[in-house]
């Protein structure tokens, strides 16, 4: 079976329409009306070699805040509901990603269990005209609506745009390692028998 959700979420800030397909090939089409954003989702679905389709039209001229929340929101829905029963997956997975001088550590769990650490030393307070803080406000919402443990360290780096995209690539490349499915595994991976 097809590994995909749709998720569409208005409301008053945003209307969210997300499709993902966790066994696609690294196709995105995505349009946040937040180029920066639209980089790193970019790019989490490339090295995830997922399948993302994403079109948002949001309160921006407000600010990016509802965007960026509201994306993480349907994305983690997304990845919950196309994950279906867990029988067979990874669970666990950790990747630790240089990009250039940042090296960020990503670990995971897919356990059912909302929880999100996430460690950074920013050294400015916005990439262009993204607010650097927005990027912990995504990773939260993907996780607690995912339903996971994530925990996000950025170890090092001093260019903010590569530290911030080294955790959206170490995310990627955990995630498609923590939902690989092994065709010979039909079970749920947990000695409780359920996630």
């Amino acid at each position: 079976m097809a590994r995909q959700a749709t998720i569409n979420r208005k409301t008053k800030e945003t209307d969210v329409k997300l499709k993902l397909n966790l066994d696609g090939s690294g196709k995105a089409d995505i349009q946040t009306g937040i180029p920066f954003l639209d980089h790193m989702l970019d790019l989490f679905t490339k090295h995830g070699g997922f399948d993302l389709t994403l079109k948002v039209k949001g309160d921006i001229e407000v600010d990016f805040h509802h965007t960026t929340e509201d994306i993480g929101i349907c994305l983690g829905l997304a990845l919950k509901e196309a994950l279906g029963d867990y029988k067979g997956i990874s669970r666990y997975a950790f990747e630790l990603l240089p990009m250039d001088e940042s090296l960020v550590q990503v670990a995971l769990d897919i356990s059912n269990r909302a929880c999100l650490m996430f460690s950074a030393d920013f050294p400015k307070s916005k990439v262009g005209t993204f607010d650097v803080e927005l990027v912990e406000e995504f990773f939260h919402a993907f996780a607690n609506n995912a339903r996971l443990t994530l925990h996000v360290d950025v170890l090092r780096g001093t260019n903010l745009h590569h530290m911030i995209e080294a955790c959206f690539k170490g995310l990627a490349r955990a995630l498609k390692k923590a939902v690989y499915k092994d065709p010979k595994n039909k079970q749920i991976p947990s000695t409780k028998g359920v996630l």
